[in-house]
């Protein structure tokens, strides 16, 4: 399972990455392998400012469909737009090709809020 050291997670399984104000969003190894072939990703809140925790967009598998939680405050500013054709790319790379939306993030103090890679496997149990 991977589980990159230099991002931060949440309880969702979902990781970030921070550079300056802005945060880049994906799902887990873990997400991933637990949801199965991802065959849609829908994200209709680019250009909308929401708080953390509300839903910014789903993830369509073979057997389910999982909502996906805002780790941070702020203005979703851009979407992966590959994924609309390309999906799959959750599967194959979480972490790279595999992302899914860009936050300009207001509150940096949320930050704190998120799990190290550390606490992250002990949620799941890695």
């Amino acid at each position: 399972m991977n589980i990159p050291s230099d991002l931060k997670y949440t309880k969702d399984h979902e990781w970030v990455k921070i550079e300056g104000d802005t945060a880049t969003v994906g799902v887990t190894d873990f997400a991933q392998s637990e949801l199965g072939d991802i065959v849609y990703v829908e994200v209709e809140t680019v250009d909308e400012t929401l708080e953390i925790e509300e839903i910014f967009g789903t993830v369509e598998a073979v057997k389910t469909v999982s909502d996906l939680f805002l780790p941070l405050s702020g203005e979703i500013v851009e979407f992966n737009e590959s994924l609309e054709d390309e999906p799959e790319k959750v599967n194959s790379d979480p972490y790279g090709d595999g992302w899914m939306i860009k936050i300009k993030f207001s509150d940096a103090s949320e930050i704190d809020n998120l799990l190290s890679a550390d606490d992250y496997k002990a949620l799941i149990g890695a």
